[in-house]
């Protein structure tokens, strides 16, 4: 086994035991989990309006940055909680609350200008965030695994706990005058075991159990300067195990290529903006992909990457944020918000539009749907020029701009063997009471 430089002797010295912990433990471990039977995915019943659960916007403003704004919203791989990310450098982990019966609590008949409940952590980062993504294997009942990774302008990968809220170790990557760069882009491969982070037409590959400098490049362009171009700016991972990345890149391109080895396979060009979001299908075999000042989520079936196989409107033509957008569960309908203040949903099987919603009074940038229960979260605000103070009333904002809230869906809860489905009733809130109360109970 190789020694460990002076350097990560000292960086493990610098961490709690919890970073330790994670880094020492063999990804064999984390990957091994109890059996269990299929969980069965509910159906989620879009013609039906979305109920609002909780809802929360006092706290991203504060008098020093009235102009603050929400920049995302992901739900925690275990469903526990979400983590945001603001225009104020500060991320705030919100978990689900339950009552005394170990449901989930209701808030309903707090005042419409009251937040749901406080943030359980905030975390403030040191710039400008570019990207960030849970540990896949996150867990709140392993506290080593509960972690989340973050870039940010002019700073190394931080590594979050997301239990004390304290930075457990960095991965630091150097330009060619030894200077720290920032990656636009970071993922964890599939296996947990790297980090993945896009820079200007490279992408650098950092070992977990390895915090420092330490990490391989690999080079977007070949040798002939064919290839990817630009800035790596977002970047997914093919969920059914079949090796593939796709990157995306603000040249309006986007490639894909081999974990093991980065080999670049090929090429999409169709974008209208740079491409800000990309995410595969449940099943590995479509790829999508939005980007900024573009109005379509175009569909690539990577099997046969000749042509598109369908574009999805949203209103995102005048805006260079990044909208996120997300899939179900059960991986037939993607929902994405817009400029227009709405979460539209669509089936994926045709590209058709389903129903839409209205999440908020501005830009919603930010929608995900939870691992396993009908719910979902959305995000909302964009930057505003200007001083917004109480002299001019026309820019004072409302509790449905710049805010986050939690949507619970009707949904029929369908069984193995095809067993006739229970409906979720109006909104669904009292079957995900019980269902909730269930996963809950040891």
């Amino acid at each position: 086994m190789e020694e460990e430089t002076s350097e990560q002797q000292l960086v493990r010295e610098s961490m709690d035991e919890d970073a330790v912990e994670l880094l020492e433990t063999p990804i064999e471990a984390v990957e091994e989990k109890p059996s269990e039977e299929p969980y069965p995915w509910p159906v989620l019943q879009y013609d039906v309006p979305p109920y609002l659960t909780y809802h929360f916007f006092n706290q991203f403003r504060t008098p020093s940055n009235p102009n603050n704004f929400l920049k995302g919203v992901k739900w925690s791989p275990d469903g526990s909680g979400f983590l945001t990310c603001s225009d104020d450098n500060t991320f705030c982990l919100y978990n689900l609350q339950y009552d005394e019966s170990g449901q989930l609590a209701d808030f309903s008949s707090l005042a419409a200008d009251t937040d749901s409940y406080a943030a359980s952590l905030v975390m403030s980062d040191g710039e400008s965030v570019y990207d960030y993504c849970w540990y896949p294997y996150m867990s709140s009942s392993s506290p080593e695994t509960c972690v989340f990774a973050s870039t940010t302008r002019d700073h190394p990968i931080h590594l979050w706990d997301a239990t004390s809220g304290q930075l457990r170790c960095t991965y630091r990557a150097y330009d060619a005058m030894d200077e720290i760069t920032a990656a636009s882009s970071i993922a964890f491969n599939p296996a947990g075991t790297k980090i993945f982070a896009g820079y200007n037409k490279s992408i650098r590959i950092f070992d977990i159990h390895r915090p420092g400098r330490d990490f391989t490049q690999h080079s977007t362009l070949q040798g002939n300067k064919e290839g990817q171009s630009g800035i790596i700016s977002s970047m997914a991972f093919c969920p059914s195990h079949s090796g593939l990345l796709a990157t995306g890149s603000y040249s309006q391109t986007t490639a894909i290529h081999r974990e093991d080895n980065m080999e670049l396979l090929y090429v999409l060009h169709g974008q209208e903006g740079g491409v800000t979001h990309v995410q595969f299908s449940k099943d590995g075999n479509y790829l999508y992909t939005g980007g900024r000042k573009d109005p379509y989520i175009l569909c690539w079936d990577i099997r046969k990457t000749a042509e598109i196989v369908y574009k999805m409107y949203r209103s995102s033509e005048t805006t260079n944020q990044r909208i996120y957008f997300d899939i179900e569960p059960r991986g037939q309908h993607l929902g994405s918000g817009g400029q227009d203040g709405s979460v539209h949903i669509y089936n994926l099987q045709t590209g058709q539009w389903v129903s839409s919603f209205r999440a908020a009074s501005d830009t919603v940038n930010g929608f995900s749907f939870h691992p396993f229960l009908p719910m979902a979260a959305s995000s909302s605000g964009h930057r505003r020029f200007g001083v917004i103070d109480d002299s001019h009333e026309d820019m004072l904002l409302t509790g449905d701009e710049n805010c986050v809230s939690v949507w619970s869906f009707a949904y029929s809860a369908s069984v193995e063997n095809d067993v006739s489905p229970v409906s979720g009733g109006s909104n669904g809130k009292s079957e995900l009471d019980e269902d909730l109360h269930v996963r809950q109970e040891p």
